[in-house]
Parts: structure tokens; sequence; C-alpha cells
């Protein structure tokens, strides 16, 4: 099984997530996909993917991009899973506090919701001051990534095995050309 985590108001619908369906499908393997739409709330996201580990037959593969990076590494923590870092929050309660108190639209529908003090502390309980269990990350950067600052991924997860690309952008452009490294890992 590989558990996809999308990251911040994305979906099951974004890009790497459908190439990573396609990619599983096209070698017999479309029943390891599984990437739940998470909700909003950092606790309750942390809290289906936890049930999704635990109920699972065999330990999953984790897949984090961005925020879903973020839950990846707090997860592959908790159950001793190796997980795919894809330009990952590094501290995203510190970096989501200026947007307290906006309204957050997803990405692939039109549900909305204002992102609140609360969604900032959840995130900050899941918060680790270092990464734990590095040789079980594999860290992916873009640094053309303009959302987040790849040197922050890199310098937090010093320890994890990394690949830092030149150029790319915070979607991860080379995603469907590490998936054989990713699936190996």
């Amino acid at each position: 099984m590989i558990l996809y985590i999308h990251g911040f108001n994305s979906s099951s619908a974004a890009d790497k997530a459908q190439d990573l369906k396609h990619w599983l499908a096209a070698r017999g393997r479309a029943f390891e996909w599984i990437c739940p739409d998470l909700p909003h709330h950092p606790a309750e996201a942390i809290a289906l993917l936890s049930h999704l580990i635990e109920t699972a037959d065999t330990p999953p593969k984790l897949i984090g991009s961005s925020l879903g990076g973020f839950y990846a590494s707090h997860l592959l923590t908790r159950y001793d899973l190796k997980a795919a870092l894809i330009n990952p929050a590094v501290h995203p309660g510190l970096l989501l506090r200026p947007i307290v108190g906006t309204v957050q639209k997803y990405w692939h529908s039109d549900t909305t919701y204002t992102f609140t003090q609360q969604h900032v502390d959840e995130l900050i309980a899941l918060d680790q001051l270092a990464p734990a269990k590095p040789l079980n990350q594999l860290l992916l950067l873009e640094n053309g990534d303009k959302t987040l600052a790849w040197q922050d991924a890199a310098s937090y997860y010093r320890d994890a095995h990394q690949l830092i690309f030149q150029g790319g952008n915070h979607g991860f452009t080379r995603f469907k050309a590490v998936l054989d490294l990713i699936d190996q890992f």
C-alpha cells in the first residue's frame, strides 16, 4: 500500500496523486493506491491517516507533498514507516500563522473554510524540533519552489536521504521521473 498525503487545500484530484494512481495501475498495482481527501483541521487529518495506517493489511509507504510531507514525517515517527517527502512544509504552524482569519478555498472544489488559530495550534502540536528516524525519510526538493524555502527543508532534514534538483517548482515537476526511486526506497 502506498498512502499519498496531499498538501494544504489540495485533494486526491491533485496531479501527483493522480500520477501515482496511474503509475501503480500501469504496473497492475492499482489496489495499492490510497489517497484520502483530508479534513482541513490537522488533528482530524492525522486521525484519519492514523486509522488508515492502523487498519492496513501491511505497513504502508508514505508519500507526502508540502503539508502532506509534514504529516508524513509525523506519521512515520509514530508508526516506524518509510516516507518520501516532496517539497515538505517545515514548521507549518509558524508558516501559516499569517493567514489566520482568512477564508481558504480548496484547489479542486468550491469548498471554503476560515483558517483559525485552532488550525495553527493543531499544527504546532504535531511539530517536532528535529525529525526522528531520518534514515526512514527520502527528501525530494526542487530549488525552484517559490512557495516554500527549499533550504529550510534541506537543513531540517539534513540527516535524511536527500535529492535536490535544480529548477522546478512547488508542484515538483519531476514526480513521474522519481516514482521508481520512491518505490524502491
